[in-house]
């Protein structure tokens, strides 16, 4: 169950095994063992690979045929963290306020423009929401 769907939630993101592997900061051939059958991974890589296919550990393990995780089951905080991760973000400094201080006039804006765009986007889903 568990290589059936790494093998196929893998190839539907389209990355190689190498590439995948480079996601989750191990070496391919410890990812093909898991694809083949040979390894498990253990508790927190197994959430990692979750993390990345955008699925749930229960699917992963043939608990759920349900791919996707519920809203209940969604953590922002998490993704955000994920996501300062996967794009490098963090390597920048971005918990370090001595960073933030060296950012432009111009970097800032661009900041103000992204939570502009995130909370108008939040605001428009919240009042369809109500309308239902």
């Amino acid at each position: 169950m568990l290589v059936d769907r790494l093998i196929s939630l893998r190839k539907a993101k389209k990355y190689t095994q190498q590439e995948f592997a480079k996601r989750l900061g191990i070496p391919r051939s410890t990812y093909s063992n898991y694809e083949a059958g040979n390894r498990e991974p253990d508790n927190s890589t197994l959430k990692l690979i979750a993390e990345k296919l955008e699925t749930t550990t229960d699917y992963l393990l043939g608990r759920t045929d349900d791919p996707k995780p519920s809203e209940e089951e969604f953590n922002s905080l998490a993704e955000i963290n994920r996501m300062v991760k996967e794009y490098g973000i963090e390597s920048f400094g971005f918990f370090d306020i001595e960073q933030w201080k060296k950012l432009s006039r111009e970097d800032v804006e661009e900041i103000r423009k992204h939570f502009e765009w995130v909370a108008h986007k939040a605001k428009e889903r919240n009042e369809s929401d109500f309308d239902d």
